[in-house]
C-alpha cells in the first residue's frame, strides 16, 4: 500500500520531523518491533512516526544514496512483520509501503498513533509462550522503555484520543469532498492511486474509521476535505475584524470558512492586501535602500497558521484576527498545553512538547503552512527583530483558557497614524464648530 506523503519530502525531512522519522539499515525484528510499539502509543501526540528500512543514518538523518534491500527479501520481510505485529498487545498493524527510492528498494512503515493505546510488545522475540511485555514511547529521536510514571500518563491517555483523529457520528461519508482531497494529495505531490475508489483513497489517508458498513469521517476529514465544516464543528472559522480606532465602535468583520486550510490562506492573503504596508527609506552611502513593514507578513502567517494548527475544535468559539491602528492580536481558544503557561510564555527557551491535534500539524506541515514543533515563537520574534519592530507579546490566564498574540505595529507607521488622528481630530473640531455656529446662527 502507498503512504500519502511524499516520499522524497519524507526522507529529507522536509515535511516531518527527524524526531519522528527512524531509519534502519536492514531488518531488526527486536528493534522494530519495539519503534513501532512507541510510534503507536505517541505518547506527545505527534501523529506517530516513520519507520524506513534500507537506509542508514547518522545523528538521526539519512545517509545517502541508500544501501537499499535486498528484492528478494522483500516478500519475507512482510511476512515476518505481520507474525510480529500479532504479537503487539492490542494488535496494531502499520501501512506498510515497499517502494522504490534513488534505483534502491526500500520499505516504509507508516505508524500512525493508535486508538487504542497503550501498547506493549515482547521485550525479547522469543519461540518461548511466556514473554516479558514492555511499553515503548519516543523520547526525542530515541524509542524507550516507559518509566512507571510514563506508563500510567499512557493508561490515563487511553480514552483520550485526540479530537481531530476521533470519528464524527453526525457526518457521513459523503459529507467529504473527494474534490478537495485529490487537491490536497495533489499539492503534496502524494503517490497515491487516485482512481481507486473515493471510499479507499480515504482509508489510505487514514480519515474515516469504523467497519465497513459503518464507516464515518474523521473530524480532520470534515476539517480539510468538507466544504462546510463550520456546519459540523462550529469553531471551524476565522474572523477578522478591522477597527477604525481602539474604541471598537467603529469596525469592519470579514468571516472565512471553508475547508481549514483555504480559510488560513484566504484570511491571509486577506490581511496580506488589506493591511500589510511597506516603507522605502533610502541609506546614505549606501546603494541598497532599508525596506520595512508595518507589520513583517511572515509574522502574521506564523501567528495565524500556529492557531489554526493548536486551536481546540471542540469549542464553538472561532480564530479571532482583530486589526487595530497599532496593532493585531490574534487570538484562539483554549491556551496552550504544559509546560508554558502565563508566566513563562515569552520566554525564549520553551516549547510545549505535546499537541493538542496530531493530524491536523501533519496535515498542515505537508502542505507548508507551518513548519516544525516547536518553530512558531522562535520565528515570530525572528522576524519582528529583522524588521525592527517591537518584539511579539503571547498570553494566556491562569487556566489556560486562551491564547492571544500581539504584534504591535512599527514605530514608523505608528507615528503616521497618530499624525492622521490628530489632523482628522483638529479637522473635525473646526468643522463642528463651524457648521454649529452658522446652523445655529441660521
Amino acid at each position: 500500500m502507498k503512504i500519502p506523503i511524499n516520499i522524497n519530502d519524507l526522507i529529507s525531512g522536509k515535511t516531518v520531523e527527524w524526531e519522528r522519522i527512524e531509519f534502519k539499515k536492514g531488518w531488526n525484528p527486536e528493534a522494530i518491533i519495539h519503534t513501532i510499539c512507541a510510534f503507536a502509543n505517541d505518547f506527545n501526540n505527534w501523529g506517530g512516526g516513520y519507520i524506513i528500512l534500507g537506509i542508514e543514518s547518522r545523528d538521526g538523518k539519512p545517509i545517502l544514496p541508500p544501501i537499499g534491500l535486498n528484492p528478494n527479501n522483500i516478500d519475507k520481510i512482510q511476512k515476518e512483520l505481520l507474525n510480529l505485529c500479532n504479537r503487539i498487545n492490542p494488535n496494531y498493524f502499520p501501512v506498510v509501503s515497499p517502494s522504490i527510492f534513488m534505483n534502491k528498494h526500500i520499505i516504509i512503515l507508516w505508524v500512525f498513533g493508535g486508538g487504542n493505546r497503550p501498547y506493549q510488545v515482547p521485550y525479547k522475540i522469543k519461540k518461548e509462550e511466556k514473554l516479558e511485555y514492555k511499553y515503548y514511547i519516543r523520547r526525542y529521536s530515541n524509542t524507550v522503555i516507559a518509566k512507571k510514571s510514563e506508563i500510567e500518563e499512557l493508561i490515563s491517555m487511553a480514552a483520550n484520543i485526540p479530537f481531530d483523529d476521533r470519528i464524527n457520528q453526525q457526518a457521513k461519508i459523503e459529507d467529504i469532498d473527494i474534490f478537495y482531497v485529490k487537491s490536497f494529495l495533489k499539492e503534496i505531490k502524494s503517490g497515491l492511486d487516485i482512481h481507486v475508489s473515493p471510499v479507499e483513497i480515504y482509508k489510505q489517508l487514514n480519515i474515516i474509521a469504523g467497519p465497513n458498513e459503518y464507516l464515518r469521517p474523521k473530524n480532520v476529514a470534515l476539517l480539510f476535505f468538507s466544504e462546510n465544516p463550520h456546519i459540523f464543528l462550529k469553531g471551524a472559522q476565522i474572523d477578522v475584524v478591522e477597527f477604525v480606532d481602539d474604541i471598537g465602535d467603529n469596525f469592519t468583520e470579514k468571516i472565512f470558512q471553508g475547508p481549514i486550510q483555504i480559510q488560513l490562506k484566504r484570511s491571509l492573503q486577506y490581511i496580506r492586501d488589506k493591511v500589510i504596508k511597506e516603507k522605502v527609506e533610502k541609506q546614505e552611502g549606501k546603494a541598497e535602500s532599508k525596506r520595512f513593514y508595518n507589520y513583517p507578513f511572515s509574522a502574521i502567517e506564523e501567528s495565524l497558521a500556529n492557531a489554526v494548527y493548536h486551536k481546540s475544535y471542540e469549542m464553538d468559539s472561532p480564530i479571532e484576527v482583530r486589526i487595530f491602528p497599532d496593532k493585531i492580536e490574534i487570538l484562539s481558544y483554549p491556551g496552550p498545553l504544559p509546560p508554558l503557561n502565563k508566566n513563562n510564555i515569552n520566554n525564549g527557551n520553551l516549547a510545549a512538547r505535546k499537541y493538542r491535534n496530531r493530524v491536523i500539524g501533519n496535515f498542515m506541515k505537508e502542505l507548508q503552512l507551518t513548519e516544525g514543533s516547536g518553530t512558531g515563537f522562535p520565528k515570530i520574534k525572528r522576524v519582528l527583530k529583522e524588521n525592527v519592530s517591537p518584539p511579539p507579546l503571547f498570553e494566556t490566564d491562569e487556566e489556560r483558557t486562551y491564547f492571544l498574540v500581539v504584534i504591535s505595529c512599527h514605530p514608523n507607521f505608528v507615528e503616521e497614524i497618530q499624525e492622521k488622528v490628530n489632523i482628522g481630530g483638529v479637522n473635525g473640531g473646526v468643522n463642528g464648530g463651524v457648521n454649529g455656529g452658522v446652523n445655529g446662527g441660521v
